[in-house]
């Protein structure tokens, strides 16, 4: 079991346009006092086929984390525009929210995001120069993809840095309201791409 579960995942100011910050209000509860902080970070993928796109857009530490129930805002620059080809700027890609424990990530939230222009007419007659200005970013938050890594909450400190992750668990994502490189990407949250990796259930 867990020492730690997100139990709520809402997408504030969604849709927005592409070039606001991301806003997160993140719920969850912890199980047995831990002693060190939770890393936060959220990724955006740039490309399904190149990491080199991937851009981390924040990276924050939670703590201290005794038994209880927590609730915070997580919010983040949206991703630098000239740091991602323009063809895949307006279309579907993947975000990523992701909570580590010591170097060791436990869980994992993958949205799709559409991204397309906020007129009709625009829509239908792309500019043939990108209008990044006119972009609106949708996050699909009812259709999350969680995944769950059994990790060591309590590891020796001889062996917490360089331990190895275990195979990931993907769960249903019925209870939230709401990867390194392309494999990594579709090991964690390849349902929502279509690519049969992962299975339903705890």
């Amino acid at each position: 079991m867990s020492a730690v579960n997100i139990t709520n995942v809402a997408v504030l100011d969604n849709p927005t346009a592409f070039l606001n910050p991301f806003q997160f209000e993140i719920s969850y509860e912890c199980l047995i006092p831990l002693d060190d902080d939770l890393e936060w970070k959220l990724i955006y993928v740039g490309s399904a086929e190149d990491e080199n796109y991937d851009q981390q857009l924040e990276s924050v530490l939670v703590g201290p984390v005794n038994v209880g129930t927590y609730r915070f805002v997580l919010q983040a620059d949206p991703p630098d525009p000239s740091k991602i080809r323009e063809e895949d700027i307006i279309g579907v890609t993947v975000l990523l929210l992701t909570c580590s424990y010591m170097g060791q990530e436990f869980m994992r939230v993958g949205y799709y995001v559409n991204n397309d222009y906020d007129d009709e007419q625009l829509r239908e007659e792309p500019p043939a120069k990108l209008l990044i200005d006119r972009v609106q970013r949708n996050i699909l938050a009812d259709k999350p993809r969680v995944t769950k890594f059994p990790i060591n909450f309590h590891p020796e400190p001889s062996t917490s840095a360089g331990q190895q992750q275990q195979e990931p668990q993907t769960a249903s994502p019925e209870n939230h309201t709401g990867g390194e490189g392309k494999i990594r990407y579709y090991i964690s949250i390849g349902c929502v791409f279509g690519v049969p990796t992962c299975a339903n259930g705890l």
